[in-house]
This record gives structure tokens, sequence and C-alpha cells, in this order.
């Protein structure tokens, strides 16, 4: 047997997950939760639920084991920290669904925005900006052509 093929120098494949399963690496959490805007939440504690389907948004997805998650103001600031593991799944109305888990809690998300759909607004944003810089930067050139011509005279 070759020195590479002993059992305890076998290396795994890193974890492949599509649409479902359980995410303990916080990196891929952050980077999962990162692409949220909009969403439903909703959170419970040892089974029974203290907020029920409101609708927030994520501002920030970050990893410091210091801070808190706060959940405030239909505004969500997700440490992954906070949760032992992140559960991908579907939810009973087919919808994509995070579930962040610690112990006995759960902050359950509902994404209402959809990545492909903002990618293309972008897009779109970000074309509308470009002509809008070209057409002043063109006005302001006609301006400066037009005071040099009167200065001339």
């Amino acid at each position: 047997m070759n020195h590479d093929q002993l059992p305890g120098n076998m290396k795994l494949p890193a974890p492949c997950i599509v649409d479902a399963g359980i995410v303990v690496n916080k990196q891929d959490m952050q980077r999962l939760l990162s692409d949220l805007s909009r969403v439903r939440y909703s959170y419970t504690q040892d089974g029974e639920p203290l907020v029920e389907s409101e609708e927030g948004y994520v501002l920030e997805v970050f990893a410091d084991p210091q801070r808190s998650t706060l959940v405030a103001n239909h505004t969500l600031y997700l440490n992954v920290h906070s949760f032992d593991y992140l559960e991908l799944k579907r939810s009973g109305e087919g919808q994509p669904c995070f579930d962040l888990a610690q112990e006995n809690r759960q902050l359950r998300l509902i994404p209402l925005s959809n990545p492909l759909q903002e990618q293309a607004t972008r897009s779109l944003n970000a074309a509308a900006l470009e002509a809008v810089v070209a057409e002043v930067l063109s006005a302001s050139w006609d301006v400066r052509i037009d005071d040099e011509e009167n200065f001339s005279l």
C-alpha cells in the first residue's frame, strides 16, 4: 500500500450542496447570506414561534465572535458566529429557505428578491448611470465651448 493511500492521509473533497443541505463552515454561510436583500423572517425558540412572518432587509452579513446578530425595525444584521449551522431547504410553498440554527433557536429567512432579477436591474442601472454621466459631460463641454466663444469676441 502506498503512503498516499493510507486511510489517515485520505483527503475528502469539499462538500457540494445544491439547494438542500447543511452548511457549517462560517465562510460558506456568510457567502450564502450575503446575496440576500429582502426577506421574510420568522424566529422560534424551543419550537415556539416568537416572531412570525415579518418582512425585512438584510443590511449586513459578517463573521465576528464578539458581535451580535440584530433584527430590529425590519432590518437584519446577521453574524454567522451567532449560529451553529445553516440549513438550506424549501419552504412549504416551495420557496428557497435558509434556517439559521443554534441550540434551541432558529431564525428562518425566505428570500423575497431574486438575485437573477437584481443583477439585471443592476446592469440596467449601470447603463442608465453611464448614459447620464455621458450626457452631463457632453453638456459641460458644450458650456465650455460656448463660454470660450463668448470670451473670444
